[in-house]
């Protein structure tokens, strides 16, 4: 019978490795100890496996952005459940940090210095696209004005939260047509109606209320990816500072209560029990 393994390749031919850069890749590890600690390797795959990962979530809020605005509510919701998936993996990435001993990471820890997470551009874009865009967080690269202008076409920009908005105002529901970036007690109310009637009747239009879930469920795995962070950062430094300069623990417990999309958080607050046979009514959706 005839060998049918894989053919000898020529060098000038694409092969996986030559597709996905591996040689290139496997070079981008450089510990800065010397004689290099053996669980910076880890660190540093790890952190590098993150911005890999938020490279393409942000390829997919774009992409859900764009579908939002085009009032096309499944396409968005796809893209959303793919950025879930990926978050759901980053919150468990996270703890293979806590294979590593306390005493050993302190062997490279002032190595870093004062590199820190709090400067990882593609992780404020994830914020900034996700309607969380804070001005004062660019001062941080004021000496990379290539990165204060990518956080400022972030922010000039449509975010999930206000492409969000524009397509239920598509879906016929009462959403003011400008909404401040912290929106006042009159517009709040506006939306809360409209979320209010969505989550009363979510089999009227079971497109945006799938998406409004989705964005929710975006939301939570954030602040369970920063939860969780604050946790093995405490398990493995205790309450040092970090290495930006920050507090450390206490600067990432602040983080952990920001939300996304507090009103459709808050809309839930709101509902109440249906009649059976309005219940039964909503069963018909406009799919």
């Amino acid at each position: 019978m005839p060998y049918e393994g894989p053919r000898v390749y020529r060098r000038d031919e694409l092969t996986y490795n030559r597709y996905l850069k591996v040689e290139e890749l496997l070079q981008l590890q450089q510990p800065q100890s010397d004689p290099a600690h053996h669980d910076e390797m880890l660190f540093i795959i790890i952190h590098q496996a993150y911005e890999l990962w938020f490279k393409q979530i942000i390829h997919e809020m774009e992409s859900c952005i764009r579908a939002m605005m085009a009032h096309k509510a499944l396409p968005a919701y796809r893209r959303l459940t793919r950025i879930i998936k990926i978050m759901q993996l980053l919150v468990n990435q996270i703890h293979i940090l806590e294979t590593m001993a306390p005493i050993d990471f302190l062997q490279f820890r002032e190595k870093l210095n004062p590199a820190s997470g709090f400067q990882s551009i593609q992780f404020r874009e994830v914020e900034f696209l996700a309607g969380l865009g804070n001005e004062k967080l660019m001062g941080v690269f004021l000496n990379w004005p290539e990165y204060r202008d990518t956080l400022q076409r972030r922010l000039d920009g449509p975010t999930l939260r206000s492409a969000y908005y524009d397509l239920m105002r598509a879906y016929k529901y009462r959403i003011p047509e400008k909404i401040s970036r912290e929106p006042d007690e009159k517009e709040r109310e506006q939306i809360l109606d409209a979320l209010r009637e969505l989550y009363q009747h979510p089999n009227h239009k079971l497109p945006v209320y799938f998406l409004s879930e989705a964005l929710i469920e975006f939301d939570e795995y954030l602040v369970l990816w920063r939860q969780h962070h604050v946790l093995v950062v405490e398990r493995v430094i205790g309450g040092r500072k970090g290495t930006g300069g920050s507090s450390g623990v206490k600067y990432l417990e602040s983080t952990t209560s920001k939300r996304c999309f507090p009103l459709l958080w808050e809309a839930r607050t709101y509902l109440t029990k249906e009649p059976q046979w309005e219940a039964e009514e909503n069963e018909v959706s406009d799919l």
